[in-house]
């Protein structure tokens, strides 16, 4: 079932760069490269690794995904100025995947038949729960003095930006 599971997003993950690429509204392509970023974030969970899906999905798929949306929506581009792009790119893009995916034969090409037998595997290594209780018990000192620091930062920039105090 997980193998199942991986294949399906890992194929989402894959059609939705590929309309990426070859999208001609910009608007479209940004979408379909948030739908990328939740896709990873899947993989990330299937991994067993739900901090790093969490921080995938608010960092990427949220943040940074949004700026372009704003920004894109700030542009306004039209369908006239897409007329005027040259395929140069597109066959750089094209050929770039080709030299890459002669690379990725080749190393299957000299990988062997190596089957590892896991055994003793410790499934809670990326559980947040895990990740917490290293923060706040071993950690907890740096931890701290962290989010003092990124505190001065912030009155610093509140001080900085504000005219009259």
């Amino acid at each position: 079932m997980d193998q199942f599971l991986f294949f399906l997003v890992a194929f989402l993950a894959v059609a939705s760069a590929v309309y990426f690429v070859f999208a001609k509204n910009p608007l479209y392509a940004i979408l379909s490269l948030i739908v990328t970023m939740f896709s990873i974030a899947g993989m990330y969970v299937l991994l067993n690794a739900q901090f790093l899906a969490i921080i995938q999905i608010i960092v990427y798929a949220g943040a940074i995904m949004v700026l372009f949306l704003y920004i894109l929506m700030m542009l306004n581009l039209n369908k006239e100025d897409e007329s005027k792009k040259n395929n140069t790119l597109k066959f750089v893009g094209v050929f770039t995947a080709g030299l890459l995916l002669i690379g990725v034969l080749g190393v299957f090409r000299g990988v062997q038949d190596n089957h590892v037998v896991v055994e003793n595997v410790d499934r809670g290594v990326g559980l947040t729960k895990n990740l917490g209780r290293l923060l706040f018990n071993e950690y907890v000192l740096p931890f701290e003095l962290a989010s003092i620091l990124i505190l001065a930062g912030i009155v610093g920039a509140v001080l900085i930006g504000k005219k009259d105090l």
